[in-house]
């Protein structure tokens, strides 16, 4: 197993490497915050690279709940997201983003549930569909949840969006990157070879 985590790191690093971040990747398997004793999946540390001054990278920490999907993930340099289907609010009901920064002018700002960033809001229309961002602000990036809520309980989804999304910090990924490839690939190569 470790070789076939070996094997997609190596890819997603050429990828990146190669000025492939300029053009769109999407990959359609979840990004798991854990994929066993693996660590994160591939899409997380390919959102990393995208965005790398993000100190936080969004991951899916567990099994979506009934009637919610992994739509698919797209990445390229200074942006990475991925969307959230459900049978009751659409496909892609639910947009989360990660960028290095976002504008939050007209969002108001209120009590956080993530430690060590910031959470404002914006809600954009309340009927017939319940739509707008939420974001986390943070140090070197922004996470944003784009919502669009059809169902009969939008504010029930988007909390629900928000539980199943977590995040993982950029030195636990370039440490697993450093790990799984023996030392020799680094998450953030121009950082220089003396780090993790």
């Amino acid at each position: 197993m470790r070789s076939a985590r070996l094997g997609g790191l190596l890819t997603l690093v050429a990828l990146l490497a190669s000025g492939c971040a300029s053009d769109t990747t999407a990959i359609t398997d979840p990004p798991l915050c854990s994929s066993g004793r693996d660590g994160a999946g591939n899409g997380v540390i390919l959102m990393a690279q995208s965005v790398p001054t993000a100190t936080w990278v969004p991951c899916i920490e567990s099994a979506l709940p009934l009637g919610w999907g992994f739509h698919h993930l797209q990445a390229r340099e200074g942006i990475a997201r991925f969307w959230l289907d459900s049978d009751r609010d659409g496909s892609q009901a639910i947009e989360v983003r990660l960028e290095a920064s976002c504008d939050t002018v007209g969002a108001t700002q209120i009590p956080s549930d993530r430690e060590g960033m910031r959470r404002l809001e914006r809600v954009r229309q309340v009927s017939p569909t319940f739509s707008g961002e939420r974001y986390y602000v943070f140090p070197g990036g922004c996470l944003v949840f784009v919502f669009h809520l059809a169902g009969d309980s939008p504010g029930e989804a988007l909390a629900l969006a928000s539980q199943v999304v977590g995040a993982i910090s950029r030195p636990a990924l370039r440490a697993q990157v450093h790990h799984d490839s023996g030392g020799r690939l680094h998450l953030d190569p121009t950082r220089g070879s003396g780090q993790p």
